[in-house]
């Protein structure tokens, strides 16, 4: 037997918070159906809280990110296993809701695609693992990269945001995690969203997963609404490509115009399928080429166009 001090020992976690015991789950083993069901839900209601201590790192993120972002920047996740899912899965779901191109928001995670269905632990200790994929990406200032680490201590995601925090010129660089960390390099925004020790200890794909989801869910579509991709509640830049979304993009222009729903589709069919340019053309009276030559001006929000008066 090798003695411990020949060995080479993994770094001491037992200080992350998402890594303590609960001591509310600590007879998990015996509760009933009806008891795991209510321990769990209870613990989940901890995450809202978390989420509101956590509004203004959420908000200084953004504020950060934005102005790039509006010039052509691109908003970059990284993270290993239940993290780095989430954030493929976040910019994944952008394209489809809000006509962003795929490049504009991106998701990394360690091991690759392949990670995203089998186990790809093992890659995550790897700090320089990113770096490859980020090189090619070619970091601009306007770009943006989060960091995503429920215990905030992966070397994949801390290797990944010192190399682009060391950057010339150099992105936004942000780490999420839900456990407090120890003190970020310099230019390194925390976004802590605490969520405490997990019904079953260290299984961070339930509390601090769920809090995960609901803070990237909030960071991407806070900055799609600052981008014009919302009118009103509206996800106007829809594109109907199938018929839920046909149908959708229907009653969005029906909405915003008045149209009963059959003359929406009429409108919708003249527009090339957006539900943006229909309801620029109806609301203005255009022709199709005029209204999307408007909202391209107008950085394509549908409020600058409806708003403007031409001479």
């Amino acid at each position: 037997m090798h003695h411990p001090d020949r060995m080479t020992l993994p770094p001491d976690r037992a200080h992350v918070l998402t890594e303590q015991r609960n001591t509310r789950s600590a007879h998990l083993h015996q509760a009933s159906i009806a008891e795991c069901i209510a321990l769990i839900q209870d613990e989940d209601r901890s995450i809202a809280l978390a989420l509101d201590r956590a509004r203004p790192a959420l908000t200084a993120f953004l504020a950060a990110v934005e102005p790039g972002f509006l010039r052509g920047g691109r908003l970059i996740y990284l993270g290993a296993g239940t993290s780095g899912r989430l954030g493929v899965l976040d910019a994944s779901e952008a394209p489809p809701t809000f006509q962003v191109p795929p490049d504009r928001i991106i998701g990394l995670i360690a091991g690759g695609d392949g990670a995203l269905r089998r186990s790809s632990e093992g890659k995550e200790d790897d700090p320089a693992g990113a770096v490859p994929e980020l090189t090619a990406l070619g970091l601009r200032a306007d770009d943006a990269v989060l960091g995503i680490a429920a215990g905030g201590s992966t070397p994949y995601v801390l290797g990944a945001l010192r190399w682009a925090a060391a950057r010339d010129p150099r992105p936004v660089c942000g780490l999420l995690a839900c456990s407090p960390v120890e003190q970020l390099p310099q230019g390194i925004l925390p976004l802590v969203v605490a969520t405490g020790p997990e019904v079953i200890t260290g299984s961070t794909r339930m509390k601090a997963g769920t809090a995960t989801k609901l803070a990237l869910n909030t960071i991407s579509t806070t900055l799609m609404v600052r981008a014009g991709k919302v009118y009103e509640n509206l996800m106007v830049d829809v594109r109907a490509t199938n018929d839920k979304l046909r149908d959708r993009a229907a009653r969005i222009v029906s909405t915003l115009t008045g149209l009963a729903r059959a003359e929406s589709f009429v409108a919708l069919d003249a527009a090339g399928g957006s539900a943006k340019v229909a309801v620029a053309m109806v609301r203005r009276g255009l022709e199709r080429e005029h209204a999307e030559r408007l909202l391209a001006a107008a950085g394509g929000r549908l409020d600058h166009v409806l708003d403007r008066v031409e001479g």
